[in-house]
């Protein structure tokens, strides 16, 4: 029997859409949650220093993206052809602008530079947001061709992430949004899984 083993911080940010895309596919895994105290120890160990990390029998494997890739093909949630792919990694990369945004913003020390970060992060939460929910509206309530794709889950396990880092709901005002959300998070492994996962601030 294949062992899985996602190696990530206690908290949701990158490692959240691969925990909720195993879930979805019913794979058991382990969830290992690093301290960031523990974290300068751990870091050696990992492929190239950095987390998530996702163990398939023992086999390192790197990088979120690729790794959502990867699950994406194993639960037939990247598209039908070529083209389809392409779209669900676009809008991947364009939702990836956001939490990059957001994410600059609410890790940012500076107290000057966090508010100009702060306006930056707001003005791409609003325009991006539109674009999706426009895409959304185009799409049957899905980012690409009517159907759910792993793009879809990403957003949705994302949106705890950011809604902390800013303080509010991201989605607020967004209703075709905030619905892909709630229809993801109500599909059975994943409310399964999000209703065991631990409480973390972020």
């Amino acid at each position: 029997m294949t062992t899985y083993k996602l190696t990530y911080f206690n908290l949701t940010g990158l490692g959240e859409p691969i925990r909720y895309l195993l879930s979805y596919g019913g794979i058991k895994f382990e969830d290992h949650r690093v301290s960031f105290e523990e974290w300068p120890n751990i870091k050696p160990k990992m492929p190239m220093g950095q987390m998530p990390v996702l163990e398939i029998d023992g086999k390192q494997y790197n990088q979120s993206k690729a790794i959502l890739r990867f699950l994406g093909k194993k639960f037939k949630l990247y598209g039908s052809d070529d083209y389809e792919a392409l779209e669900i990694d676009a809008a991947a990369d364009n939702i990836d602008d956001l939490r990059i945004a957001i994410s600059s913003y609410y890790w940012e020390e500076d107290a000057a530079q966090k508010e100009k970060l702060k306006d930056t992060a707001m003005k791409k939460r609003a325009f991006l947001l539109e674009k999706f929910e426009t895409q959304l509206k185009k799409n049957g309530g899905y980012f690409v061709k009517g159907k759910l794709s792993w793009v879809d889950i990403l957003y949705a396990a994302y949106c705890d992430y950011l809604s902390n880092a800013l303080g509010f709901d991201v989605n607020k005002d967004y209703p075709e949004l905030k619905k892909l959300v709630d229809k993801i998070r109500a599909t059975p492994n994943i409310k399964a899984y999000i209703e065991k996962r631990p409480k973390t601030h972020l």
